[in-house]
């Protein structure tokens, strides 16, 4: 601080040159940081960053739970000279199986049509091609969710006509909680090989660095029916239906960081 009697002149330039001292010394440090900091970046040119050392394991799980909806794709394919006759007599056998699908309790939410096709039929004589009526084909996908009910459900579509049924599929309608639990199986599997592991090497586990799942999909039961299990215009016996139990899977990769 100037002293109280230097003239106002002196003391304007006593201030100046305290301020540009200031500036000075600020200038010098960010060059020296700035300097020091292009030492440190040109000593890391060629030389690998320092990472952290991890180990990666696998872990699955497994949960066994039993179905909770079978679908069926029930097919009607009819033979005939011309295709309005043809497409009566097919609507007539597929509606009369949707009325009765329905008597047993199958919601309309889940009946669906999931094809209808027309073609012609042709006989080769003399290797000329002639067309000798139609056909026409309907798909019905059916979801059964009282599984004790497959069974008088194929045998009664085998008993109104019926003729093409490609197999029950067995499923789980909500499988997100299973799916859960089996992923905390494959996280506890996991957990468990890295301490094995770890203890193994002679180092410890600090923390999870990274991690990934692959779920696979789940696995589905089939039952065969063919629609000479059914005798037509005689009541059939209804095929006994098991369902089993499906196996919900998950598969995940857990990275530790270890010390």
């Amino acid at each position: 601080m100037p002293p109280k009697n230097m003239p106002s002149e002196m003391k304007d330039k006593s201030i100046l040159s305290g301020a540009w001292t200031g500036v000075a010394i600020i200038l010098i440090v960010f060059l020296g940081v700035q300097a020091w900091k292009s030492v440190l970046e040109a000593y890391e040119v060629g030389h690998e960053p320092v990472g952290r050392d991890t180990i990666m394991i696998s872990g699955e799980g497994k949960i066994s739970a039993k179905p909770t909806l079978a679908e069926l794709n029930l097919g009607l394919y009819s033979e005939g000279r011309d295709i309005p006759a043809t497409q009566e007599d097919n609507a007539k056998k597929i509606n009369a199986v949707i009325a009765a699908l329905k008597g047993l309790g199958i919601a309309e939410a889940d009946l669906q049509t999931s094809n209808y096709s027309i073609g012609p039929r042709y006989e080769y004589i003399d290797g000329r091609q002639n067309i000798i009526g139609y056909s026409v084909s309907q798909n019905l996908m059916v979801k059964v969710r009282d599984l004790s009910q497959v069974g008088t459900v194929l045998s009664k579509a085998g008993e109104l006509g019926t003729n093409q049924v490609n197999g029950v599929n067995f499923t789980i309608d909500e499988p997100a909680s299973i799916q859960q639990e089996a992923r905390k199986e494959a996280i506890a599997d996991a957990d468990k090989k890295a301490l094995e592991l770890a203890r193994a090497l002679g180092v410890r586990i600090v923390k999870v660095v990274g991690f990934s799942e692959s779920t696979p999909g789940t696995p589905v039961p089939l039952y065969a029916y063919r629609a000479s299990d059914a005798v037509q215009n005689v009541a059939p016996i209804a095929p006994e239906v098991q369902p089993g139990e499906l196996d919900v899977k998950a598969n995940v990769t857990v990275t530790y960081e270890i010390r």
